[in-house]
């Protein structure tokens, strides 16, 4: 992942991506439910999870997860939580998944990145709280 110029996050081997949208009745219990399950989510070869085989997450904030394109051609980012909210729930999924063992790499909360993918699978799933 990089803003920029500059390489912000990196993952090398197998593991997660991980999108984190917040939207306004999020807590941080539920990032603390958010980081227990996404450590031990066993979607990984073998039917083995992160915490099996201790593989890194790349975790990177994501509002547009909240985007509504149901009416009209433009969405609307209404359901996604305000920066000042989110900002601190992205930061304790990730501290909790370091307070479980996991080794994890971010991006910059709010900045323009690029994220590159080598989606081996592919498998993308939706986790709500």
């Amino acid at each position: 992942m990089t803003v920029g110029e500059k390489v912000t996050g990196a993952i090398d081997e197998p593991g997660l991506l991980v999108l984190v949208g917040v939207t306004h009745d999020d807590t941080a219990a539920d990032a603390e439910r958010l980081a227990a399950k996404l450590w031990g989510l066993r979607i990984l070869h073998g039917e083995k999870s992160c915490s099996d085989v201790g593989a890194p997450l790349l975790v990177v904030s994501q509002f547009t997860l909240y985007g509504d394109a149901r009416k009209g051609r433009r969405p609307t980012w209404q359901a996604a939580a305000p920066g000042e909210v989110a900002a601190p729930l992205v930061e304790a999924v990730v501290a909790a998944l370091r307070r479980l063992g996991a080794r994890v790499e971010t991006g910059v909360f709010g900045a323009e990145m690029q994220v590159a993918l080598i989606n081996d699978g592919p498998i993308t799933l939706l986790l709500e709280n």
